[in-house]
């Protein structure tokens, strides 16, 4: 089966080309993808050649974990049917030479179907926000359990974790944000920079800005025994001093991939209508747009959240 996918062949570059899909199983669901976002984390990271050693990397590669389509086809017992929509967190199906460590940004995949989370086709663009959210969820729920009284960041994470900060029922979150061109679009919460914060004995920080030198500037901000939350991406190697660390007995928590448990929730809030998607999406390109998509969701400050539109894809 042939399809056509974004590749990256080398950092800085990429093209829609056609790509095979390798011999699957008979129980593997064939799904063509109508929307697939992309992320300004990790994607940078193999954009700009500064992905860390991770299992599965190398080029040419296809991107993408974060990708919304219809099912074609599907086993009997997937319990999937052709029609439904699905959140789709990244395949993989390709043959070689192109590696599948994301592989959400084609027109066609093939995926196991314990893998795919049925959603509202109504969702549309907005699906492909659905891993966020969970993974949102998850640094929330996760170990220790402690709300955030401040957010690092104001993406899309940072968003989604201060809309669930306050439909938990907790006071709303500070967030801080040194571009002043992501302070709009706060609900219910104040979004400022973070000099202009000058309290120091904050109790819980979320850190989601994938900063790797944010750790001491978080350590003066926490309280004795406080807890820091890195529930970003790092490029680079963590490190911070320790006798401020000491001083404070800080607690450093990593919050990881999302969990069945999060998905089960994160869907139930979506569904009855508690956790809005509103303006989180900022662009919307066509497929024959790629490349000026890419450099727009990676190099425009402007663009929150870029997704790619597969659905003119031939």
């Amino acid at each position: 089966m042939i399809t056509k996918a974004v590749v990256m062949t080398n950092p800085g570059k990429l093209a829609v080309e056609e790509v095979n899909i390798r011999e699957r199983s008979v129980e593997d669901v064939i799904v063509d993808i109508h929307y697939s976002g992309i992320s300004t984390g990790t994607e940078k990271l193999f954009w700009n050649g500064k992905m860390p050693p991770f299992p599965g990397m190398g080029y040419p590669l296809v991107p993408g974990y974060e990708s919304t389509g219809e099912v074609v086809s599907a086993h009997k017992s997937s319990g999937l049917k052709p029609g439904d929509f699905v959140f789709v967190p990244g395949a993989d199906c390709f043959a070689n030479p192109v590696r599948s460590l994301f592989g959400g940004a084609a027109k066609r995949i093939a995926s196991p179907a314990k893998r795919l989370i049925k959603i509202d086709p109504g969702m549309g663009a907005n699906g492909a926000l659905f891993a966020l959210a969970a993974t949102a969820r998850h640094a929330i729920a996760g170990f220790g359990n402690k709300m955030p009284e401040v957010i690092v960041g104001h993406g899309v994470l940072g968003r989604l974790l201060a809309r669930l900060v306050i439909l938990a029922g907790e006071k709303p979150p500070v967030v801080w944000e040194t571009n002043v061109l992501r302070h709009s679009g706060a609900a219910g919460y104040e979004v400022v920079l973070p000099e202009h914060d000058e309290r120091s004995n904050y109790n819980c920080i979320f850190d989601v800005s994938g900063d790797s030198g944010v750790l001491d500037k978080l350590i003066g901000r926490v309280c004795r025994g406080g807890e820091i939350v890195l529930a970003g991406f790092y490029p680079e190697r963590l490190s911070f001093g320790f006798p401020q660390a000491f001083m404070k007995e800080v607690a450093l928590r990593v919050s990881a991939e999302f969990l069945p448990e999060d998905v089960t929730t994160t869907k139930l809030l979506i569904e009855d209508g508690s956790l809005s998607f509103d303006e989180l999406i900022s662009d919307v390109f066509p497929i024959e747009q790629a490349e000026d998509a890419y450099k727009t969701a990676f190099n425009k400050s402007e663009c929150l959240k870029m997704v790619l539109d597969w659905r003119s894809a031939a």
